[in-house]
Order: C-alpha cells, then sequence, then structure tokens
C-alpha cells in the first residue's frame, strides 16, 4: 500500500499558514480544524517548514506567553521529511518512526500533495493486516 491510496481516502487538503503568521493565529487554525500541525508556505505554496502542537507547546514552556507572539517562521520545522504519493506505507512509518514526528508532507513532483498523520499510516498498516488475515482464514477453511 502506498500513500496515494490513503490520500484517495483521506483527501489531499491541507491547512497552510504563511511564515508571518502569529503563533496564536496558528493555534485557532490547529483548534478549528482538529488537527496537530499545519504546513508553513510562502503564497506561491511553496513548503517552507512544518509546525506542530509539540514546536508550540515547547516556545510556550521557554518562551512563556510572549510565544503567542512570535512568528511562524520562528518556530517552524525547515528541513522537512516529505514523501511522495510512490512511498510506501511501511516507509513512511519507518520515517516517521526513526525521526520522531507524527506529520509527513506529501510531494509530488516538488508540489504540496497531501499530509498524512502518524494515525493515518497506522489506520492504513492495520487495515491491510485485517484484509491479509481474512484472506488467510479464507484459504485456510477452503472457501
Amino acid at each position: 500500500m502506498t500513500i496515494a491510496a490513503i490520500l484517495r481516502l483521506k483527501g489531499s487538503r491541507v491547512v497552510q499558514t504563511l511564515p508571518d503568521a502569529t503563533i496564536a493565529e496558528i493555534t485557532h487554525l490547529l483548534a478549528e480544524h482538529r488537527i496537530g500541525a499545519v504546513v508553513v508556505s510562502c503564497p506561491r505554496g511553496e513548503l517552507l517548514g512544518i509546525l506542530s502542537e509539540r514546536d508550540i507547546v515547547r516556545a510556550l514552556a521557554e518562551h512563556g506567553a510572549s510565544a503567542l507572539d512570535m512568528k511562524a517562521a520562528a518556530l517552524m520545522t525547515e528541513q522537512v521529511t516529505t514523501a511522495t504519493p510512490r512511498t510506501t506505507v511501511i516507509a513512511a512509518t519507518a520515517m516517521m518512526t526513526d525521526g520522531r514526528f507524527r506529520h509527513l508532507p506529501v510531494l509530488d513532483q516538488g508540489r504540496l500533495a497531501g499530509l498524512v498523520s502518524i494515525g493515518d499510516v497506522v489506520k492504513a498498516r492495520l487495515s491491510a493486516q485485517d484484509t491479509e488475515v481474512d484472506l488467510l482464514k479464507a484459504y485456510v477453511s477452503g472457501a
């Protein structure tokens, strides 16, 4: 199974923000969309970084309430690991586990094509395992 299969099911919509958005604005975006990260992009849509709830919590711990006035560009992760639609779910799981992050932007020919979370890849892997178990049960029972 590939990331493209996940995006076909969940859609390719990605909540994005500009690098000059404040952390206060971004927390509203996260809450409004019930998500854990936003992609930071330039007005043309080019991926510049990613900003997660974890990044915001760390900034609040370090800077207190003044962190809410900081800009996305100051806190975002700039060296973003990305996948392509052809990346396998197993490879995506390994990237996320090894890198200790929960959100993986998907680029198709350099353009943002979607975003998958660790929950998305775990759900896909469990679904694939359920299908395999059902097929094995059918094979063993002669159905």
